[in-house]
């Protein structure tokens, strides 16, 4: 069931002007509980986004064009429902919705997007999640990002026992990528992160170096606000006007012209159902801090005529702090203003809130 405040944001969704098939779309990836990150993972997993992603992040993509890389994606996409367990996150599986080998005590969680990638001249397979972060301070997560960072990239490997690779052939392991877009950058903030293995010789001769390319993090830093100079990455550039507050239309002008995306229905409407939906969420603010504000002016208005008798009472203090009723408060004004002490005010509450039932 929908919650009080999705519901409205649903019914004004559907009073615009925007197609049944992009509202139906968004409604059902956003059942109750999810909000603005739903559409923005919706927004990340189209194929040329992820191309886009891939080249400024993925070694073996960074010589390729963006449409090369695109044919290099596969059909496997799944957003938002890839639980992180053992046995349950290889993409195979994943359809099967099969729940064995579960961790004692672990709950599941999910990747945001998750999806395989063919280099064409690496000819090799790559494992990639990638995740939205509207945050990445220690702060805000109380954990350091680097650690889930480090917890996802296992979690890929460990789950491809049996599935890629059998009994002790560890090096049929497909090589994994988490990357992750993180939105909360000041301005000089914007930046590209790698994460990876590093072997040092710690005492001896160094011996026959192998590769420890498998598993690597990345972490897109970008910048979400008003007058921010153009990033001088072209990947991080192009994110910050795919998430910025511009309209559908200045949007899709700079997208075609600036970066080569073809506007395909698809991605211009879940663009149309973001922007709509980002208004939405910003009027109900507006109207719900509108409403607060006249209430918080209402019972000030009322404890200021009221501290004329004396020091206000605490029945009477909670009662006006706890009604959110902006008609009752607008009554109970006018008593205040003509009551000559604590109990004839009481009383006038009693006997004005029957009537107003």
């Amino acid at each position: 069931m929908l919650s009080p405040a999705w519901q409205e944001v649903t019914n004004r969704l559907m009073s615009g002007n925007e197609t049944e098939t992009y509202l139906a779309q968004t409604l059902h990836m956003a059942a109750g509980v999810e909000t603005y990150d739903t559409l923005a993972r919706a927004l990340l997993a189209d194929k040329q986004i992820l191309a886009w992603i891939l080249r400024y992040t993925v070694a073996e993509f960074r010589d390729m064009s963006i449409s090369d890389i695109t044919a290099c994606i596969g059909e496997d996409i799944v957003v938002g429902n890839t639980p992180i367990e053992p046995g349950l996150t290889n993409l195979g599986r994943v359809r099967e919705t099969r729940t064995e080998d579960n961790v004692p005590g672990e709950g599941t969680i999910f990747f945001d997007i998750r999806f395989s990638a063919y280099p064409q001249k690496a000819g090799v397979k790559l494992l990639i999640n990638m995740e939205a972060q509207k945050s990445s301070t220690l702060g805000d997560l109380h954990y350091h990002l680097e650690n889930r960072i480090v917890f996802y990239l296992s979690r890929m490997i460990s789950a491809q026992k049996n599935t890629e690779f059998w009994h002790s052939d560890y090096d049929s392991l497909k090589k994994v990528r988490s990357i992750w877009i993180c939105m909360n950058r000041k301005k000089d903030g914007d930046s590209i992160e790698e994460i990876h293995l590093v072997r040092n010789t710690v005492f001896g001769r160094q011996g026959d170096p192998h590769t420890l390319d498998l598993v690597q993090g990345i972490i897109i830093n970008i910048r979400i606000g008003e007058n921010i100079t153009v990033s001088s990455c072209a990947l991080i550039s192009m994110l910050e006007v795919l998430f910025s507050r511009r309209s559908v239309a200045e949007k899709k002008n700079i997208l075609e012209k600036e970066y080569g995306i073809v506007m395909t229905m698809e991605l211009e409407g879940r663009l149309n159902t973001m922007c709509n939906f980002s208004e939405c969420i910003m009027e109900m603010a507006l109207e719900q801090g509108l409403e607060q504000g006249e209430l918080n002016c209402s019972r000030q208005s009322i404890f200021d005529l009221l501290e004329d008798l004396g020091d206000i009472p605490n029945d009477i203090h909670t009662r006006i702090q706890e009604e959110k009723n902006t008609q009752i408060l607008r009554r109970w004004l006018k008593l205040a203003a003509r009551s000559v002490s604590f109990d004839a005010f009481r009383e006038s509450l009693n006997a004005a809130l029957s009537n107003f039932n």
